[in-house]
C-alpha cells in the first residue's frame, strides 16, 4: 500500500497538469519565475530541501484556484494585485510545513518508569540550579509551562498577560540560561 502523502502528491500533479492544459497556459518564463521565487522562499524559511518540489506544486495548485493563468507572469511584480495571491499561497504552504510536528522517539528508560540515569540526574540538578540562580519566578513559570507543551497564547491566558510579553520573557529567560551555561563551560 502506498504512502498517503505520496498519493496526495500524485493527485496534486494530476490536478496541476490537467488545469495547465485546460486553461490558457501561462508563459513558461512565468512558471520558471514563480518556481525560482518559491525556491528562494523555501530556502529562506529553512524548509527541508526534499519538500521544496511538493511545496512549489501546492503553490501552483493554490494559484490555479485563485488566479487566472494569464495573470501569473504579473504576479511576480510587487505592485500587481496577483502578487498578493502569490504571497498568500507561499505563506500558507510555508506555515503548514513549519507547523508540522516532528515526532521524536522516547528513550527506553526514564520516561514511563520514572527512573533516570546518573547523567540525567546531574543535568536536571544543574538545570534547576540555573533556574534558581538566573531566572525570575515569572520566567521560570513561563519556561515550565512552555516545556509542558503550552503555546505562548495559552501561557499568556494562564498568567493573565499578553502574548508578546510572554514571548519576550521566554526569550530573555532562554538567553539568560544560555549565557549561564556558556560561562560554566
Amino acid at each position: 500500500m502506498s504512502n498517503p502523502n505520496h498519493r496526495r502528491g500524485l493527485m496534486l500533479a494530476v490536478i496541476l497538469g490537467t488545469a495547465l492544459t485546460a486553461s490558457p497556459a501561462p508563459a513558461s518564463d512565468a512558471l520558471a519565475g514563480i518556481s525560482r521565487y518559491c525556491s528562494a522562499c523555501w530556502r529562506n524559511a529553512r524548509l527541508p530541501a526534499d519538500v521544496w518540489p511538493d511545496c512549489t506544486q501546492e503553490v501552483f495548485v493554490r494559484l490555479l484556484e485563485r488566479l487566472p493563468a494569464q495573470a501569473w507572469s504579473d504576479a511576480l511584480q510587487q505592485d500587481d494585485p496577483g502578487h498578493r495571491e502569490l504571497l498568500r499561497a507561499v505563506d500558507c504552504v510555508k506555515k503548514r510545513i513549519l507547523r508540522a510536528r516532528k515526532t521524536a522517539e522516547y528513550p527506553e528508560s526514564g520516561i514511563a518508569d520514572g527512573t533516570r540515569d546518573e547523567e540525567q540526574l546531574i543535568a536536571a540538578e544543574e538545570l534547576q540550579k540555573a533556574f534558581d540562580e538566573v531566572l525570575t519566578p515569572r520566567q521560570a513559570r513561563i519556561l515550565s509551562l512552555w516545556a509542558e507543551g503550552y503555546e505562548v497564547p495559552e501561557i499568556a491566558k494562564e498568567l493573565n498577560t499578553t502574548a508578546p510579553r510572554v514571548s519576550d520573557d521566554k526569550y530573555k529567560a532562554v538567553r539568560r540560561l544560555r549565557d549561564w551555561f556558556a560561562e560554566r563551560a
